[in-house]
């Protein structure tokens, strides 16, 4: 008995005569559907050749995308570390700056005789941490922070106790300068002191309201201290006079002078050359007769001068 295949039974001539019509239905959907399976399948399989193409190649662009990001991530991390290590050696730098000014103000506190209780300047900086016993690789940039964040507000109080230093030390030194101190001559004697002494011309006992310095003629007469000149003319039994006034209260007077070197209203420092030592005036040799004058009174200029020589 010959077998004959479904295909050409379904599409032989012929094939329907004989046949029931439930069973020609049968055939002819066998057959469509054959047809559409076929059809599909050859229309899919041309219609995804070249989404799965463009897939592939989407696919590839990304991941080059995503190496190329990657490599500036690595990139910027490898910088962010390197200006971490910058910032960590800055702030050592500036830790040992601050070290150095700690120094420096306890120096110059000493070297001014002020209080350290008033500057602190040995407080140690307000840094810490949890020790060396657990190393660490790399120094955090919230490390960083709270470290620069300490040595900001140390450097903050640090410049604040050295302004108050030097204005207590500028103060100091204005005092200085303005107080009388030295001598009013560099080479020379003292040959008549401060009070009661025989009087050079009559013998009689009289106060000296000063202190006279001895010398050559032409001596340089000095200034013990900074001011404004407010006489430098004549004055009845003084000769040839300076007198200066230094502020708080005190002046000074220097009288017999040859020649006068400033004029009044002049700003004079201390130690600057105001005239040159004579004897005008009721005196009997060149000299300088020296006065201090304090709220108008003549005191003993001694000790303004004893300590210096």
């Amino acid at each position: 008995m010959q077998r004959t295949s479904a295909t050409s039974t379904i599409t032989s001539p012929g094939a329907f005569r004989g046949l029931s019509s439930r069973v020609k239905i049968q055939r002819v959907l066998l057959l469509a559907a054959f047809c559409g399976c076929g059809a599909l399948m050859f229309l899919f399989g041309r219609s995804t050749a070249p989404a799965q193409t463009e897939i592939v190649r989407s696919i590839s662009m990304l991941q080059a995308q995503i190496q190329q990001q990657q490599g500036k991530v690595d990139r910027l991390s490898k910088e962010s570390q390197q200006n971490v290590n910058a910032l960590a050696a800055r702030v050592a730098e500036l830790q040992a700056a601050s070290t150095r000014l700690d120094a420096l103000g306890e120096r110059l506190a000493n070297m001014g005789q002020l209080s350290l209780d008033e500057f602190d300047f040995s407080e140690p900086a307000p840094l810490g941490g949890p020790g060396d016993d657990e190393p660490v690789a790399q120094t955090g940039e919230d490390d960083l922070g709270f470290a620069i964040a300490a040595l900001g507000n140390k450097l903050r109080r640090q410049s604040s106790q050295l302004d108050t230093l030097q204005f207590l030390m500028a103060n100091r030194q204005l005092e200085n300068d303005l107080t009388p101190a030295g001598w009013p001559v560099r080479k020379g004697w003292i040959s008549s002191r401060y009070g009661e002494r025989n009087d050079p011309f009559t013998g009689e006992r009289e106060k000296h309201s000063g202190l006279d310095f001895a010398g050559t003629r032409g001596t340089e007469v000095l200034s013990v201290a900074s001011g404004v000149v407010i006489w430098a003319a004549n004055r009845s039994g003084y000769g040839k006079t300076v007198e200066i006034d230094h502020g708080n209260g005190y002046r000074t007077r220097y009288a017999h002078s040859d020649e006068l070197i400033v004029r009044a209203g002049e700003h004079v420092n201390a130690g600057q050359v105001i005239a040159l030592m004579g004897s005008t005036g009721r005196a009997s040799a060149p000299h300088v007769h020296f006065e201090v004058l304090k709220n108008g009174s003549r005191i003993n200029p001694a000790r303004f001068v004893s300590d210096l020589r």
